[in-house]
C-alpha cells in the first residue's frame, strides 16, 4: 500500500477498509424507494376480473366468503413448477372448506400453458395474455419475480404477500376467521 499511496499512514488503512465495507453494503442494499410488490394494497379490498383460458369468467368479488390464493407463475419457471405439488395438496385439502386459487400466468404461449394445466390437473382458472413479464396484472401490481403468491381473505382484502411460505397453515387460519 505504501508504494501506491505513500502519503497514507498505517493508521489510515483500517479506516479506509471500514469505509470500503460501508460503501459496499450501501451499494448492495435495496433502495429505500423500492418496496415489496403489493405492499400498498395489503389490508385493502382486492379486485380482479378476467376471462380465464378455459372461458370461465373470473371476478374476485364473487368469491367473497372464500380464501383466495393469487398465484403469479409460469410453466417455464422451475421454482413455480416445484411449488405445484404443495399448491395442489393444499387445494385438495382445503377447497371443500372454501379455498380457491386464481393463476396469473406469465407464459407467452397459450398452448404450452393449456397443455401444462391439463397435464398437471390444475382445476383453477388461469389468466393469460401472452405478454410474459409485461403481463397486465404483473405490471399493474409490480411483480418482478415468480413464483409470487398472495392471499385474499374472506372479506375480499389482500392479506398476505408471502403465501408461499407455510401456505396450508396460512389458508387454514384465514378459513377459521369469522
Amino acid at each position: 500500500m505504501k508504494t501506491v499511496f505513500p502519503y497514507l499512514s498505517s493508521r489510515c488503512l483500517p479506516v479506509l477498509g471500514a469505509l470500503a465495507l460501508i460503501v459496499c453494503a450501501l451499494y448492495q442494499a435495496p433502495a429505500q424507494s423500492e418496496k415489496t410488490a403489493g405492499a400498498d394494497l395489503v389490508g385493502k379490498p382486492f379486485e380482479m376480473k378476467f376471462a380465464a383460458i378455459d372461458g370461465r369468467q373470473v371476478d374476485l368479488a364473487t368469491l367473497r366468503g372464500k380464501v383466495v390464493l393469487i398465484d403469479f407463475w409460469a410453466t417455464w419457471c422451475g421454482p413455480c413448477v416445484k411449488e405445484i405439488p404443495n399448491v395442489k395438496a393444499t387445494y385438495a385439502k382445503l377447497h371443500p372448506k372454501g379455498f380457491e386459487i386464481i393463476g396469473i400466468s406469465f407464459d407467452e404461449k397459450k398452448a404450452a400453458l393449456q397443455s401444462f394445466v391439463l397435464k398437471e390437473q390444475m382445476p383453477w382458472p388461469q389468466y393469460f395474455d401472452g405478454r410474459g413479464w409485461k403481463n397486465k396484472y404483473g405490471t399493474q401490481f409490480g411483480i418482478h419475480s415468480i413464483p409470487t403468491m398472495w392471499l385474499v381473505d374472506k372479506k375480499g382484502n389482500l392479506r398476505e404477500l408471502n403465501a408461499r411460505s407455510s401456505l396450508e397453515s396460512k389458508v387454514q387460519k384465514m378459513l377459521e376467521e369469522k
